[in-house]
């Protein structure tokens, strides 16, 4: 059997395991169990629940709320392991010279972010704590290459930045920081799998886990060279990678009942806002125990 690990740019453990595949780490902690592996590269994380459902992938990781959306179209997953908390992962940035001094001023205005990430669950949450709500009080629109510029001409009132991009916005100065993300949500890289494969095969998901851990020491150990690696394949410079990957915790963590109750939060605001259509129970995407014969 072939193991099909999903990989995108948005998670930083699964884009580095990929490219460490030099070192093996998967395939490491797989042939053991009389399993290959294989790496899936695509662009939206978003579409992991998807990919999982059709058989494309069977192992995955995104930020905190595709595993909701998928939940609520109906994709039957199993949440793996979190990663620690990243509270300096992204940033909510407007201009120095904006009048916006917290969430609630955000009502009426223009937001750029990555609708369908981490980032739309940080501001559903910080304009839900502030009594206001994401699809009625403010015009979320996609983010683009234009964006930081977009920002900076007046043209949107804030912009949700990270990794080298918010690196980079902050090193050229003009912007500050209106929400930090580690005050509303804790924004955790999020990793998940088929029901069948997580209740039928729990070594693999063992051994899997191991391997993101054993990618996560690489990095948090050799900061520079996962720049290096980031810098060369998806643009931006070497410095601000580092300086965007050294802020990340590297840590894989089991998925604990604090982490559950997050996602139940998130999944509530999203449901009351609209962004998806039925409700979630996040606690029916945790695996049974196998039964135990008789």
């Amino acid at each position: 059997m072939t193991i099909t690990i999903g990989v995108h740019a948005s998670n930083p453990s699964l884009y580095h395991l990929y490219h460490l595949t030099r070192h093996g780490f998967a395939q490491q902690e797989l042939e053991p169990l009389g399993e290959s592996v294989a790496f899936h590269p695509y662009s939206n994380g978003v579409r992991t629940g998807e990919l999982l459902s059709r058989g494309v992938i069977d192992f995955g990781g995104t930020g905190s709320t595709p595993p909701v959306t998928a939940q609520a179209a109906g994709h039957d997953l199993v949440y793996t392991a979190v990663s620690a908390p990243r509270p300096e992962h992204g940033a909510l940035l407007v201009p120095e010279d904006s009048p916006l001094r917290t969430a609630a001023d955000l009502k009426g205005r223009t937001v750029h972010l990555a609708i369908g990430s981490w980032q739309t669950h940080l501001i559903a949450k910080a304009l839900d704590d502030a009594g206001l709500s994401y699809a009625d009080d403010i015009t979320a629109e996609r983010s683009t290459e234009h964006s930081e510029q977009l920002l900076r001409t007046g043209a949107v009132a804030a912009w949700v930045a990270q990794g080298p991009q918010l690196a980079a916005a902050r090193r050229t100065g003009g912007l500050r920081t209106l929400i930090r993300t580690g005050d509303v949500i804790t924004d955790r890289s999020v990793f998940f799998t088929r029901r069948a494969l997580a209740e039928q095969r729990p070594e693999i998901i063992d051994a899997l886990t191991r391997a993101l851990r054993r990618a996560d020491d690489w990095a948090a150990a050799h900061p520079r060279d996962a720049a290096r690696i980031a810098s060369a394949d998806l643009g931006g410079t070497v410095d601000d990678w580092e300086s965007a990957l050294s802020a990340l915790p590297w840590r894989i963590e089991e998925v604990g009942d604090a982490f559950l109750a997050e996602q139940q939060e998130a999944a509530d605001i999203f449901h009351r806002t609209g962004f998806i259509e039925r409700p979630v129970t996040v606690a029916h995407a945790v695996a049974h125990a196998p039964a135990k014969a008789v």
